[in-house]
């Protein structure tokens, strides 16, 4: 095992090979899914991979890296180029969630309805295929896997949530806790809203829909009978339009690179079962 930065690399000493197809089914294997969404994608194909850099945000820098390092292909997290500008269809999931715990589907359909157009109108300024084109040229095979790492990260937080106590705040952000990114990561799993000592009652945990709902998917949970919401994130302005209406509620914020490296890690773990090398760059270690 040899550490590289907040890298995990592994030596293998049987030859093996993949491609680019390999990695998003193993990254939509993770959760049993066979279509790939809409914020995932294959950007440059690739063949005869056996070493692969991962990190949550890529640019130009981190594939020039990966060749010096001699890596045969870059997965991303967050979505690039195509997967960048569709990431806005997966916002619906929220809608889902909503419904499942009691908000009308009228309701949940508006507020996803202006999150959504936010998003998409925000792609007339994105500068979205530098990074794919880059790849192109110096012939590095590029891939991202957004929601399939999320929904495997949701589903091992729920485990976790689900196998503790929740009559306190407090008892969820511990259960929490106890997950090794959580525990390793910088930031700390913050009560943002409301107070660690309040009854938790009815919680939502809402990731892997794209994005947070911000303030209005938020309000809406604390309108219908939801008392704690958990979020991966939140801007500042949506938390101080939760402050300043005084919603009844708790928000919990856990953390976005502690989240997103629990997905990582997964899916880093499978390919070093099949004998590929990984370098984790960025992500927070399971350990």
């Amino acid at each position: 095992m040899i550490i590289f930065f907040n890298v995990r690399y592994t030596e293998c000493f049987c030859l093996m090979m993949i491609d680019t197809d390999d990695i998003m089914n193993i990254g939509l294997k993770l959760v049993g899914w066979k279509r790939i969404p809409a914020d995932s994608a294959i950007h440059v194909k690739g063949r005869k991979i056996n070493r692969v850099l991962i990190a949550v945000d890529v640019t130009s820098a981190e594939l020039i890296l990966a060749k010096n390092l001699g890596c045969d292909a870059v997965i991303a997290h967050h979505p690039l180029g195509s997967a960048a500008i569709n990431f806005y269809k997966v916002i619906d999931r929220h809608i889902e969630f909503m419904v499942e715990h009691g908000v009308p589907p009228d309701k949940a359909e508006d507020r996803v309805k202006n999150l959504k157009n936010r998003i998409e109108i925000k792609n007339h300024a994105h500068i979205y295929n530098d990074v794919v084109d880059a790849a192109r040229i110096i012939g590095m095979p590029l891939v991202n896997i957004h929601q399939p790492c999320d929904e495997y990260m949701r589903k091992r937080i729920l485990d976790k949530i689900n196998a503790g106590n929740h009559d306190l705040v407090l008892d969820v952000v511990e259960s929490i806790e106890d997950i090794p990114e959580f525990r390793n990561a910088e930031t700390r799993i913050k009560v943002a809203h409301g107070s660690p000592k309040n009854k938790c009652g009815r919680w939502v945990l809402v990731i892997a829909a794209g994005t947070n709902g911000g303030f209005p998917i938020a309000k809406a949970y604390f309108e219908h009978e939801i008392s704690t919401v958990i979020y991966l994130h939140i801007d500042y302005n949506d938390l101080r339009k939760i402050y300043e209406e005084n919603l009844k509620g708790n928000l919990i914020v856990l953390g976005h690179l502690a989240g997103d490296s629990i997905g990582l890690n997964a899916l880093a773990d499978r390919l070093e079962d099949k004998g590929i090398e990984t370098i984790r760059l960025g992500i927070i270690p399971p350990k």
